[in-house]
């Protein structure tokens, strides 16, 4: 049975969230601010983790930041009233999987934390690699960890999502659609240009001149490939 653990300061969503992920045969924690959260994270290693961004003690935010800082890949979907773009991003770019933006329903809960757990299996059953290399760029998936030559690189999430999707299918054209449906899970997501700016981003960080890339290549009308020899 997977266990899922909510962090969520609102009792009346906290109980509704933990009524019906039970009803759907879930083994629920549940805690009401940060610190709490973050202590049963250490101690119960739960599967999954919903987590609110506006939390006492320690916010939704510091708590992201601080469990991927040491090390803890617990996928984390992200729950929050502000409907901003740059609230979103920053979720994510600290190492949050999805998010959710208050109110939902619960079938599009229960749609992304399936969608979050297929890839979770997917990964574990060995479908993609390991690490990837090409040139000084060096990237460890399972350990999420990146460098180019000395230099450590800070890449999200979604970022190693998308080399490690490209890398499965290695000078092969890969869609936008694709992207998206693989690596956030769901294939209606706000606009493709997503992943086009994580395109653009891992260029800047990996490439030697991203304004000629030649290893993350725009295949014009289709999407994009991974070609690591050049």
């Amino acid at each position: 049975m997977k266990q899922i653990l909510i962090i969520e300061d609102d009792v009346a969503i906290l109980r509704g969230l933990k009524d019906n992920l039970e009803y759907e045969s879930f083994k629920v924690l549940t805690a009401t601010d940060g610190e709490q959260g973050y202590c049963l994270i250490q101690e119960k290693k739960p599967d999954l983790i919903i987590l609110d961004l506006m939390l006492p003690k320690m916010n939704g935010y510091e708590l992201c930041r601080k469990v991927r800082k040491e090390g803890i890949s617990i996928p984390i979907l992200m729950l929050t009233a502000r409907g901003e773009e740059t609230d979103r991003i920053m979720g994510l770019d600290l190492g949050a999987d999805d998010y959710l933006t208050k109110p939902f329903s619960m079938l599009e809960l229960l749609a992304r934390i399936r969608a979050i757990m297929r890839r979770i299996q997917k990964a574990k059953s060995g479908d993609f690699p390991k690490s990837l290399q090409f040139g000084s760029v060096f990237i460890d998936f399972k350990c999420f960890k990146a460098r180019k030559g000395e230099k450590v690189l800070e890449l999200s999430r979604k970022e190693f999502g998308v080399l490690r999707f490209l890398a499965a299918r290695e000078g092969e054209a890969v869609t936008r659609n694709e992207l998206l449906d693989e690596v956030w899970g769901y294939d209606q997501y706000p606009t493709t240009r997503t992943v086009d700016n994580h395109i653009a981003s891992l260029r800047n960080k990996l490439e030697d001149d991203p304004s000629n890339p030649k290893h993350l290549i725009t295949i014009h009308g289709v999407g994009y490939k991974i070609v690591l020899d050049e």
